[in-house]
C-alpha cells in the first residue's frame, strides 16, 4: 500500500476490514452479522455493541435499532450504537436518540500509512517509554487513565484481560517520569487486516504540553510496523486532532457513540 493512500480508500478499507469484517477481540466476545447489523456481545466489562450497519430503508434501520435493544437488553447490557457519518440512512443518529439512546462527544476518525508519518524518536528529557507486559504494568496505566480521563476499572479489566488471553490483540506503553508513570497508552492489533488502532492515549494533567503523546504515538507506529501492520487509526478528540494531523495522519468521517443502557 502506497504512503499515500487517498481518504476515500482508507475509508472503504476501514469499512470493509474493521466493521463489516470485525472480529471477536477476546475469547468471550462474539462477533455476529444480523441482517444488516454487524454487533459484538462481550461480558460486561467488555465492549458491547454496533460496529457496521448498512440499511436500505428508514423501515429497516427502525426494526434493527428495535432488534439490538432487545438482544442487548435481554442480557442485561449496555451497549454502543457507532455511528458513522457516512451511515444511512442519514437521519440514523435521529432515530438512535427517538429509541432511547443518549449521543456522545464527535470524534473524528484519522488514518495515516506508517510509512507516511513524520514520527521521530525524540522522547521528552526525564522520560522513559516502556511496554507493559503484567498486572503491575496495567495497574499503572489504569493510574494515569483514571488521572486523565476519570474511572478506569472497566478499562483495567479488559486490558488484563487481553494482555492475557490474547496478546497479539493489544500492546500497552507506559511513560515514566523516574519510577512515576506520567503518560499512556494502548493499541489494539486486528490480525489479517491493514489496521492497528490508537486508544486510550493520555498525559497526567501536570506533564501535558510537553510531547510526551507524540512519543506514544512514534512508540506505538514502530510496534505496529514490526508486526506487520501497514495503517494506524484513532478516534480522535479537538485536543488530539491538530497534533495527529502534523504527524501525518489525515480524517476521514466523524463518528458519534450511541449508548443505550437498559432499564433498571
Amino acid at each position: 500500500m502506497p504512503a499515500t493512500t487517498a481518504p476515500a480508500a482508507l475509508l472503504a478499507l476501514y469499512d470493509r476490514e474493521m466493521r463489516l469484517g470485525a472480529r471477536p477481540d477476546g475469547p468471550d466476545a462474539v462477533v455476529e452479522r444480523v441482517g444488516r447489523v454487524v454487533r459484538r456481545t462481550a461480558p460486561a466489562h467488555g465492549w458491547n455493541g454496533v460496529e457496521w450497519s448498512g440499511f436500505t430503508s428508514a423501515q429497516e434501520a427502525d426494526e434493527a435499532i428495535a432488534g439490538q435493544i432487545a438482544h442487548y437488553t435481554s442480557r442485561g447490557l449496555s451497549f454502543e450504537w457507532k455511528l458513522y457519518a457516512h451511515d444511512e440512512p442519514a437521519d440514523l443518529g435521529e432515530r438512535l436518540s427517538a429509541a432511547g439512546f443518549t449521543a456522545g462527544p464527535d470524534e473524528t476518525l484519522m488514518a495515516a500509512d506508517i510509512d507516511g508519518l513524520a514520527l521521530t524518536d525524540t522522547v521528552p528529557d526525564g522520560i522513559r517509554v516502556v511496554p507493559v507486559t503484567d498486572a503491575a504494568g496495567v495497574d499503572q496505566v489504569a493510574e494515569v487513565h483514571e488521572r486523565a480521563f476519570g474511572d478506569a476499572s472497566r478499562f483495567r479489566r479488559r486490558l488484563l484481560d487481553a494482555l492475557s488471553t490474547t496478546p497479539d490483540t493489544v500492546a500497552a506503553v507506559l511513560a515514566l517520569a523516574g519510577d512515576v508513570p506520567v503518560g499512556a497508552a494502548r493499541m489494539e492489533l486486528t490480525p489479517g487486516t491493514s489496521f492497528a488502532g490508537l486508544w486510550g492515549g493520555g498525559t497526567v494533567p501536570e506533564w501535558r504540553g510537553r510531547g510526551i503523546y507524540r512519543a506514544l504515538i512514534t512508540h506505538r507506529a514502530r510496534i505496529a510496523a514490526a508486526r506487520g501492520y501497514r495503517v494506524l487509526h484513532v478516534d480522535a478528540s479537538p485536543q488530539s486532532h491538530p497534533i495527529l494531523r502534523r504527524l501525518g495522519f489525515t480524517p476521514l468521517t466523524v463518528t458519534t457513540p450511541y449508548v443505550y443502557e437498559p432499564p433498571q
